[in-house]
């Protein structure tokens, strides 16, 4: 029998409407991940595509106090591949904070908006990852006044070794004392270095110290270049020349040097096919790293076999990747082996910024110190 025919005009109204409704299901809160690791080692490498300037725009937020990081009372949440994917306004206290990270790893996760999740504490790494705002030693535009000499208490001169800068009568800058010991040193032939690595240096000097000559860590690094002592003393620098400026700018330029003859012969090894350009960029990038964490460190992502296998990966499709994704990719995946951290991301991503900074400065940008390849 035929289905007898709607008359009423608003019941088929009420009834269309009842039936083109999406049905709403409250989405249930999915489970954290036991350990954030599983998270890190299930993401395929080809997600490291774009990851430097991911990592790169939100330090920019942190260093400039911009954008998210506008407020400093914040805290920045970002993915696996450095993808910034939402925020919080701080607690009242670190645990309520920590609280609040926690309910956004669960929302983001419940969104799609985070492949899973884990939460985090004080002395837990959660997922996403948290990066906060407020960060008070990052004060980039007061480090570039004294690597420059805006003040006159910002300037020095000296004798160190065989160096010998300026003169109390007509003292120098930060910036002219690094481009004197290394020319000086490079002349010598006691450097083979990267021929962008000089304006690195004086990135990592901003990032290190921010150009304080007592700066010092909870760690004991000391001196513009924070230093170790056991590092000092390895450069024959004395105890009571621990802080001094001409000799911590000389044993970092050593450190240096001894790194990238332990790197370069590795880099050469296993990225083979990068054109010379990208190769001497990857180069600089893991010197930077090195710095940081130890140069053996840096060896075991291409040589140990527990470690090196998002490096033979971007070795044989380096053209998908910038030398910054590799750089970073062969750390993120590796996170949480062999003592790798964020803060191996975040000194590198901060002393580019520091580096971009410098050579956007009037005074530098169009010198042969920032124009060299």
């Amino acid at each position: 029998m035929a289905a007898r025919s709607i008359r009423n005009p608003m019941l088929k109204v009420l009834l269309f409407v009842l039936c083109t409704l999406p049905t709403v299901a409250r989405s249930e809160a999915p489970a954290p991940v036991e350990d954030w690791q599983a998270i890190i080692r299930s993401a395929p490498y080809w997600s490291s595509q774009g990851v430097f300037n991911n990592i790169l725009d939100i330090r920019r937020w942190v260093l400039e106090e911009s954008a998210y990081c506008s407020d400093s009372d914040r805290h920045l949440l970002f993915d696996h591949r450095g993808r910034f994917i939402g925020y919080i306004s701080d607690g009242e206290t670190s645990e309520e904070t920590q609280k609040k990270l926690n309910q956004q790893r669960e929302k983001l996760a419940r969104q799609g908006r985070a492949t899973g999740w884990t939460p985090g504490d004080a002395s837990t790494t959660g997922y996403p990852f948290a990066l906060g705002c407020n960060q008070p030693h990052a004060r980039l535009g007061e480090a570039l006044d004294r690597y420059l000499g805006k003040a006159p208490s910002d300037l020095l001169w000296g004798r160190w070794d065989d160096l010998d800068f300026a003169s109390q009568a007509k003292p120098g800058n930060l910036h002219e004392a690094l481009t004197y010991v290394y020319d000086t040193r490079r002349q010598q032939q006691r450097l083979s270095l990267p021929a962008e690595l000089p304006r690195y240096l004086a990135g990592m000097l901003l990032i290190e110290s921010g150009g304080q000559s007592r700066a010092h860590s909870a760690a004991g690094a000391r001196g513009i270049m924070q230093l170790m002592p056991g590092v000092l003393v390895d450069c024959g620098v004395a105890e009571r020349n621990h802080w001094h400026r001409l000799a911590q700018l000389d044993c970092a330029m050593k450190l240096m040097n001894r790194n990238a003859r332990l790197l370069e012969p590795v880099i050469n090894e296993h990225f083979p096919e990068l054109p010379e350009a990208k190769r001497q960029r990857l180069f600089t990038l893991l010197l930077i790293q090195a710095y940081h964490g130890g140069a053996a460190r840096i060896d075991r992502l291409m040589t140990d076999e527990e470690l090196n296998g998002p490096a033979r990966y971007f070795a044989e499709h380096h053209e998908r990747f910038s030398a910054g994704d590799i750089a970073f990719g062969m750390v993120f995946h590796n996170l949480g082996r062999d003592r790798l951290g964020l803060a191996s991301l975040y000194y590198v991503a901060d002393v580019e910024l520091a580096t971009r900074a410098l050579c956007d400065h009037s005074s530098l940008k169009d010198t042969v110190f920032c124009q060299s390849p």
